[in-house]
């Protein structure tokens, strides 16, 4: 007795719904991505050997790039820190800013402050296009009887202990060139302990501990203890 042959149906799919699905989601991903900022400051940091990631809400960010220029900037996640920080210097050195110049520091992702107090007025009046034209010439910090950086630091301790960022949890972090001179950093150091901040975080290029050091062998048994859990 003969077996019944089984009807062969077509193994081909129609993929053009998938297709659409897939420009679809691609569509929406690449619209509501949110891409970074370009850096306003170009620093080369020194290279450490680290495992801690630098945080971005609650700091407090001093830059000094290769020239020995120092700024001053605060992160973006405390806008009202920012604003509080702007208005106090503003009062403490008598110079009457208007809501739009206080709003180009506190509302700008990328607004690093890096002027004498002579010229924040003229420089946060500046359009966005211009700030980018402008070379800031630096914080006064090099020389010992006119170190503005003191009283920026001043304004963010005064704001910190009136219950800003997080209740007074500031960080200071500091972000150096590879190339910058010592002088700019004695400048900062100075700023903090008149300040009394003795506390800080260097901002660096992690790298690799080398292969059989200590802290090698620490990172490969807490890697493979954490991967057993």
């Amino acid at each position: 007795m003969g077996r019944a042959k089984i009807p062969r149906k077509s193994t081909n799919i129609d993929m053009t719904a998938m297709c659409d699905v897939a420009f679809l989601l691609l569509s929406f991903f690449i619209l509501a991505t949110k891409f970074k900022p370009a850096e306003a400051l170009s620093v080369v940091t020194p290279s450490s050997v680290s495992s801690k990631i630098a945080p971005d809400k609650n700091v407090v960010q001093i830059t000094m790039d290769r020239e020995g220029k120092v700024y001053f900037s605060v992160s973006d996640a405390n806008m009202s820190e920012k604003k509080d920080i702007i208005e106090t210097v503003a009062t403490a050195k008598g110079i009457n800013l208007t809501d739009a110049e206080k709003k180009n520091f506190y509302a700008n992702p990328t607004a690093y402050i890096g002027v004498p107090f002579s010229q924040l007025k003229s420089y946060l009046d500046l359009g966005p296009d211009q700030v980018k034209a402008f070379k800031q010439p630096g914080i006064p910090t090099q020389d010992s009887t006119n170190n503005e950086l003191i009283d920026w630091i001043r304004a963010a301790v005064t704001v910190s202990a009136n219950g800003g960022f997080n209740s007074g949890h500031m960080v200071l972090l500091v972000k150096g060139d590879d190339a910058a001179k010592y002088p700019s950093f004695q400048g900062v150091i100075i700023a903090f302990k008149k300040n009394d901040q003795l506390k800080f975080q260097l901002v660096t290029n992690p790298v690799a501990p080398p292969p059989g050091s200590e802290l090698d062998k620490l990172q490969k048994v807490s890697g493979n203890k954490s991967s057993e859990q």
